[in-house]
């Protein structure tokens, strides 16, 4: 089953943002919704327990409590509701891995508040094999400014493919940002100015040859190329910080002694406080 969004459900605050979003984008994509909701101690309900006492009572309540207000608000969306007696963490790969996107929530910055982010969300976001979306709270909706932020190193087709299609099922531009580390040439009057000009031409050029067979092949979605010369990562939270959508890459083979999740990934997922889908490419 790959024709589905699907959203893990933890009966958050949080997780009810993400499912908001995740059938906003079910609905723009013309696909399913999937509400999961996983937990160890699952079990088959017995016929001589009454529903009070069903061990699984919280949780079908939970997915219930969302399949009901999305339905309201989608009647014409197909709503799946599954759950699995399974860890969340094992049970959100799996899910990731039938779905065309995953989506979770995300409990913010400071060190109480993100630990449901470090202990289940970073570990979707480092291994599942199809894109991964944080939502948080408040910034759910919107139909505006999305960014996809671009390395310029190696292939990225996941990464643009899922950007584009973004763009085109919203019906608004593409911002594709990318940060280069300036390199400081200096004179006998200090540094020198041309060499950032430089840089930046050539810069553009690079980001313009990634982005001319996309421009052809979607060529109803006006793309926006921006650069920066600074840090890569504060190069992406700047640009997060007006828009509703923030798309970055991730290399789903990353080396054996490097970390799974990049510094520019790690400063989106932590720092930017609209929505953020994290995509695996080669």
């Amino acid at each position: 089953m790959e024709q589905v969004v699907t959203v893990g459900l933890d009966g958050s605050a949080e997780s009810m943002a993400a499912a908001r979003w995740a059938a906003d984008e079910a609905v723009r994509r013309d696909l399913a919704l999937r509400l999961t909701h996983a937990w160890i101690l699952l079990s088959p309900p017995t016929p001589d327990s009454p529903a009070a006492e069903d061990q699984n009572h919280w949780a079908k309540k939970i997915v219930h409590e969302a399949h009901t207000e999305l339905a309201r608000l989608h009647p014409d969306l197909t709503i799946i509701d599954e759950l699995v007696a399974e860890e969340p963490a094992k049970a959100l790969l799996a899910a990731a891995a039938s779905s065309r996107i995953l989506v979770l929530g995300s409990r913010g910055l400071d060190p109480v508040a993100s630990f449901f982010l470090g202990d289940i969300g970073l570990h979707a976001v480092g291994r599942a094999e199809r894109p991964v979306v944080l939502v948080r709270p408040g910034r759910e909706g919107g139909r505006g400014k999305v960014v996809v932020a671009l390395s310029l190193h190696g292939p990225q087709d996941n990464l643009l493919e899922f950007a584009y299609v973004t763009a085109f099922t919203r019906g608004v531009p593409l911002y594709a940002v990318h940060g280069r580390k300036p390199e400081r040439a200096h004179t006998l009057r200090g540094p020198d100015s041309g060499a950032d000009q430089d840089l930046e031409q050539r810069v553009r050029g690079e980001l313009d040859d990634v982005l001319r067979p996309w421009r052809e092949r979607f060529p109803r979605v006006r793309v926006i190329d921006e650069v920066y010369l600074g840090s890569p990562a504060r190069a992406v939270a700047r640009a997060a910080a007006d828009c509703d959508l923030l798309m970055v890459g991730r290399r789903r083979h990353p080396p054996a002694l490097g970390p799974r999740l990049g510094p520019v990934v790690q400063a989106a997922v932590h720092h930017a406080t609209c929505p953020v889908a994290v995509v695996p490419h080669e």
